[in-house]
């Protein structure tokens, strides 16, 4: 009888919930007292955040899904044996690797690294093939880059051991370094607030609060996507993982009011691609780039409300013109919410505010505001609960259970911080293989002499290459490739490094709309059942306006150098010469196909004067110009634009 409990309960996913525990309270510990330092963190916790990713993969259907399931199994069991002794060998060895045996390591050390590079690389081919292709790529460039027939691609080459080594044991590049610090330390402790809202379907609740204060008509039942998708983003961090969430519900509500299934997938698509830019996430890679810049991550974060704000102001702007276009302004019948979601809902932005707190009125760093923010929103949420549960007997809360929203909390921050992980433990491979072959250095050096020639010259050479990168490689990856080949070269030609770096970031983001890696086009295609390639060419469209912004930080500069009031003027001044370019692509002045195309070319023009003249004096003239313009704009618009005809509503998918 006790034999067939414990095979009940010996299961997968306790496994899961078991490492899950072991990996949440490691951290816990670690960011309130930062014992023994990141590398060792990193040293221990990557076997474990391994095997978390293995189950997980293992539980969706199999590894190998054309290999039989004994044949998975089997595998899975040797995998979680490779970890279990990279784990054993740096946990009795660590000190001795990371200060004694630095550049003359022993057999085991070899072996425990090249067991390590071989499954990461594994896992990488499963779950980010490109990534897995650009690091085969550059081993065989590593190991035999003295073949190369183009001297620019030529170095002397280096040993096998040597790629294995700079990739594991030396811990400062590779799987144990940088990247995969910043993944279990401060992108750790933010996914803390992630993982409290998921656990307790904040995120459920958020989306529907966001679809009863955007659908009061027709016209505007597509921002409810704009609303939900940033407030979304603040934790997913992910332009995909957004999508999943959000679409599921805001795509078929689209289509029940009559939107085309391409628009309101290319919807979805545009308003979850902000959600990289929308902290406190920031798609990971503002972790990144206060590493890189050596600053607290709040200042970081003070720069991409900035952007956020011109992002989804103008965004929201080109849904509407469009929306007006598609369907009358048609009341639609109002939605109820329980009150317990409404709650949870402000518990949600009451946490980002609290967070907020820490991190800029008490300076808190950046382990201990997540820590402390995530306990405060969590505790929030059970107290919530229990009152709902069990004083008021709501029946909102019958369906939750303590326990299993506990569960899902814990197991939600140990897979989302395994799976990132992975993914920059792959990305130190990468950035190690560069530094070893001396790429970066060469790369450099030709943009920076063609940055001699013209700043303009360097800059669309940048972005040219930004877009190349971004077409393969997911955001993080991008902007990780752009900041180490590009931010050096724009800083030795005079360019300040916070405007470098945000070029870089927002080529990364808008490389997240560039065939054919555009995972939340994919994801929102699918869900509304709409072509992949229409709906990545409407996002294109709907983002087309705000793809100046990625250039306008060159002009008005103080938009991410100098926070504070000079900052604010910029994100207006870039704000409202983002909606004019939009009114005048997206809008309609007149009937007249003749002045209607005057009224719009001027104002376009007007508007691209307030974005990138340098004196700050016209610009600010002339965006009292363009921002009543804007609005006259608009209304006309409204008048004008609308069908003739009702849309017939789409079966909702």
């Amino acid at each position: 009888m006790q034999s067939d409990r414990i095979v009940r309960t010996t299961n997968l996913n306790n496994l899961i919930f078991l490492l899950s525990i072991v990996m949440f309270v490691w951290l816990c510990w670690y960011f309130y007292t930062g014992l023994g330092g990141p590398t060792e963190l990193v040293a221990s916790l990557v076997p474990i955040a391994l095997m978390l990713q293995i189950l997980h993969m293992h539980k969706n259907g199999y590894i190998y899904k054309r290999l039989p399931p004994i044949v998975n199994h089997i595998l899975v069991v040797i995998y979680m044996g490779f970890c279990i002794y990279a784990f054993y060998h740096f946990f009795v060895e660590y000190e001795q690797i990371s200060i004694y045996r630095q550049g003359s390591y022993t057999r085991e050390d070899f072996i425990m690294g090249l067991v390590v590079f071989l499954l990461v690389m594994e896992l990488s081919r499963v779950a980010h093939a490109e990534l897995f292709w650009v690091n085969v790529v550059l081993v065989v460039y590593t190991l035999w880059g003295y073949l190369s027939p183009i001297d620019f691609f030529w170095h002397p080459g280096t040993s096998f051991y040597r790629v294995i080594t700079s990739s594991t044991v030396e811990l400062s590049t590779g799987i144990y370094g940088m990247y995969a610090q910043i993944a279990l330390t401060t992108i750790g402790a933010f996914l803390l607030l992630a993982a409290a809202a998921r656990g307790f379907d904040a995120q459920g609740a958020m989306v529907s609060f966001m679809r009863r204060i955007a659908g009061k008509s027709r016209q505007t039942i597509p921002q409810t996507a704009v609303l939900a998708s940033s407030a979304v983003g603040m934790i997913s961090g992910s332009g995909a993982a957004n999508a999943t969430v959000v679409g599921a519900f805001t795509i078929p509500l689209m289509k029940r009011y009559g939107v085309p299934g391409e628009f309101a997938a290319a919807v979805e698509t545009a308003a979850s691609m902000g959600g990289l830019i929308m902290p406190p996430v920031m798609a990971v890679a503002g972790f990144v780039m206060a590493e890189f810049l050596g600053v607290s991550y709040w200042s970081v974060m003070l720069r991409g409300f900035a952007l956020a704000f011109i992002y989804y102001s103008t965004l929201s702007l080109s849904i509407y013109l469009l929306s007006v276009r598609l369907m009358p302004a048609t009341p639609i019948e109002a939605v109820t919410l329980p009150i317990y979601d409404q709650l949870k809902t402000a518990i949600f932005f009451l946490g980002i505010i609290y967070l907020t707190i820490l991190l800029g009125v008490l300076r808190y760093g950046e382990h201990l505001a997540g820590l402390y923010n995530g306990a405060f929103l969590f505790s929030l949420l059970i107290l919530l609960f229990l009152y709902f549960k069990y004083l008021r007997k709501d029946p909102a809360a019958d369906k939750d259970s303590l326990f299993a929203n506990v569960r899902i909390m814990i197991e939600t921050h140990a897979e989302m911080t395994s799976y990132l992980t992975l993914l920059l433990a792959t990305l130190g491979i990468m950035d190690g293989l560069f530094t070893v072959t001396g790429f970066i250095n060469r790369m450099g050096g030709i943009l920076l002499h063609i940055g001699e020639w013209h700043i303009i010259a360097l800059i669309l050479m940048s972005w040219i290459f930004g877009w190349l990168v971004g077409a393969g490689l997911p955001p993080t990856a991008t902007y990780i490739v752009l900041a180490v080949i590009i931010v050096d070269p724009m800083r030795k030609i005079g360019i300040d490094p916070w405007i470098a770096h945000f070029f870089c970031f927002l080529l990364a983001v808008w490389g997240e709309l560039s065939p054919p890696t555009s995972l939340a086009a994919a994801v929102s295609a699918r869900i509304a059942e709409a072509l992949f390639m229409r709906t990545m060419w409407e996002a294109l469209k709907l983002c087309a306006p705000i793809t100046f912004m990625t250039f306008a930080i060159f002009t008005r500069s103080s938009l991410v150098v100098n926070p504070g009031w000079m900052q604010i003027s910029d994100m207006l001044l870039v704000a409202i010469s983002c909606c004019g370019v939009t009114c005048a692509i997206f809008g309609r002045f007149t009937r007249n196909r003749g002045s209607d195309v005057m009224w719009r070319a001027a104002l376009a023009l007007a508007s691209l004067v307030v974005m990138f003249h340098p004196d700050g004096a016209v610009s600010l003239a002339m965006a009292v110009i363009v921002l009543p313009a804007t609005v006259f704009g608009v209304i006309r618009h409204q008048k004008i634009a609308p069908p003739k005809s009702e849309p017939q509503s789409q079966p909702a998918s």
